[in-house]
């Protein structure tokens, strides 16, 4: 386990990484260059049906300034720029697109042994400010997330989380979109030399008094290959594998089917990452 109780964004996240990471229904290509100057250029292409994307992303790195820039198919400019410690425990991002003039955006991250925050702001009149802030230690951690949009006067986001973390499991609940959903996860290690773990998400909605149950897991063959199986509630099931034919290049393969619908034809996604 690691120091501190880490950021908001990580509540939850090792159940969400075993249910859905890696699962997809697209063709996806990408292939990262590096060169011994520490420039790093990865050329990503996603077939979605009749349509592809494509984007070009280059990552410079100078002491503790890291900088992508990356431009897609739809000729938008990406640019971030990343300031690792500027001071101990500190992390500045100053993010923004072109052509849209009202993107930029400035966050900063703070890691405590006790505490985890990170605020950001828009660079407009009227910004959106964010804010998450997450209390404990490595075991147990209480947060807040919350958006507020200075123009209309209204918060935007307003959530809630905790987790429990041991050894072998991780468990979270979070009050979702203003106390509208709950949500909880649960996330257990069986095995850690197979890397064999099962993972449960719950979320009720009050509002449609829906239930969203989704129950998974995964397991590895050997070192280099990986399969993960996930079904929900609405009859919807997928596996996964994934092998790793050479350091940091991976081969996805993975499937949907619609138990409830039969007749219809599978989904089938295929993943390509080339680090040569």
């Amino acid at each position: 386990m690691g120091k501190g109780p880490g950021l908001y964004t990580e509540i939850g996240k090792k159940a969400r990484d075993l249910l859905y990471k890696d699962y997809q229904t697209d063709q996806k290509f990408t292939l990262t260059t590096s060169s011994p100057t520490g420039v790093a250029i990865t050329s990503t292409g996603t077939k979605k049906g009749d349509l592809f994307l494509a984007d070009v992303n280059t990552q410079l790195k100078s002491r503790n300034v890291t900088t992508d820039i990356k431009v897609d198919t739809s000729s938008n400019l990406f640019t971030t720029i990343t300031v690792d410690e500027p001071a101990p425990g500190l992390k500045a991002i100053f993010g923004f697109r072109v052509p849209d003039q009202r993107s930029g955006k400035i966050e900063l991250q703070y890691l405590h042994e006790y505490a985890g925050i990170s605020s950001s702001i828009g660079l407009t009149a009227n910004p959106i400010v964010n804010f998450s802030g997450v209390l404990g230690t490595n075991v147990l951690a209480l947060g807040t997330d919350i958006s507020f949009d200075t123009k209309t006067g209204n918060f935007t986001k307003c959530n809630a989380g905790f987790s429990f973390t041991n050894a072998d499991l991780i468990a979270s609940l979070a009050l979702n979109e203003k106390g509208d959903s709950v949500n909880a996860s649960y996330y257990h290690i069986v095995n850690p030399s197979t890397n064999t773990a099962v993972g449960a998400e719950v979320t009720h909605s009050f509002s449609t008094n829906v239930n969203t149950i989704t129950v998974g897991t995964q397991h590895a063959l050997d070192p280099l290959t990986t399969i993960k199986a996930r079904v929900n509630n609405a009859g919807k099931a997928s596996a996964l594998i994934q092998h790793e034919w050479r350091p940091k290049s991976l081969f996805t393969i993975s499937g949907e089917v619609d138990t409830k619908s039969i007749d219809k034809s599978p989904k089938v996604g295929l993943a390509l990452a080339l680090k040569p």
